[in-house]
């Protein structure tokens, strides 16, 4: 039988976009999206589930990202309850702000495996003290989340000496001259003033092999102050890329240097590139509230 001239090279289209197709290399999956940034917050002092969502919405708005912040409920003073933990599994980059909670290990089983994926975190201040399970409870080993999971002392006090040097004290931040150039610190003020109290570290932390970024120096300490390291990266005991600040007061996140640090750190977790261009001051103002 004899194909028309117009119907044959029809048929002959459709036969080469099948092979075609046949033989193209299927897309990557993934290539092209956008990485996604979990926010886990529940402190009872520095107002972390207020001052994270404009972190956020920012990284939303003008760097590319996704994210998703997870609150304490019903309220941040509830310790034993951070629902949607099980959204991390799907995270590229974690986000902690916590302060001695007492999660149920059904939830800490989603902190668990996303910890041995060996994929990045991120911790402010008190997340060196994230947990306070009391001893004996089979949940204990959380207590020294600060340490196997950002390279910073094991919980509060105790034999790390962790403590700091009274509310009415604040701080003086100075980049570390050998890290001038690091990426981090790209755009961010060689010297600036936070309202967060130093926290002492040392000397045992960060722990060894962990890379000191900035230093804090008390202003009008209660005691005796030592300078501490108050920003430093690292590999945690997971094989992640660490990035710890022990600041966050909220009066901090109104700086713009400390706002600069915070997204240059989120895109070095990220394996990005630092950004070339500061979007500008983010707007935050949140209160601080006392510790219950």
């Amino acid at each position: 039988m004899m194909l028309k001239p117009r119907l044959f090279l029809i048929l002959c289209a459709v036969i080469c976009c099948i092979s075609i197709t046949a033989f193209a290399s299927p897309p990557k999956p993934g290539k092209d999206k956008k990485p996604l940034v979990v926010f886990v917050t529940g402190d009872h002092e520095y107002s972390g589930e207020a001052t994270l969502p404009l972190i956020a919405a920012e990284l939303e708005k003008n760097y590319g990202m996704r994210t998703i912040v997870l609150k304490a409920y019903p309220d941040h003073n509830a310790e034993k309850n951070i629902p949607g933990l099980e959204v991390l599994k799907d995270a590229d980059l974690v986000v902690f702000y916590l302060r001695w909670r007492q999660l149920p290990k059904e939830q800490l089983a989603h902190i668990e495996a996303y910890l041995k994926t060996g994929k990045p975190v991120m911790g402010f201040r008190t997340t060196t003290h994230a947990f306070n399970y009391p001893e004996g409870d089979e949940n204990e080993k959380w207590n020294a989340f600060g340490e196997f999971a950002l390279n910073a002392p094991p919980g509060w006090g105790g034999k790390a000496a962790h403590t700091h040097y009274g509310h009415n004290s604040s701080t003086d931040v100075s980049v570390i001259a050998a890290q001038a150039n690091n990426p981090i610190l790209t755009g961010v003020s060689p010297n600036f003033h936070v309202r967060s109290w130093l926290y002492r570290v040392l000397p045992d932390y960060p722990t060894k092999g962990s890379t000191w970024l900035l230093m804090g120096k008390s202003v009008n300490p209660d005691k005796e102050a030592i300078e501490n390291p108050v920003a430093w990266t690292g590999t945690n005991s997971f094989g992640g890329k660490v990035f710890m600040t022990t600041m966050g007061h909220p009066d901090d996140f109104q700086l713009e240097p400390f706002q600069h640090l915070i997204i240059n750190a989120i895109h070095w977790e990220l394996g990005q590139k630092v950004p070339k261009s500061w979007k500008g001051r983010i707007d935050i103002n949140v209160p601080y509230r006392e510790a219950k």
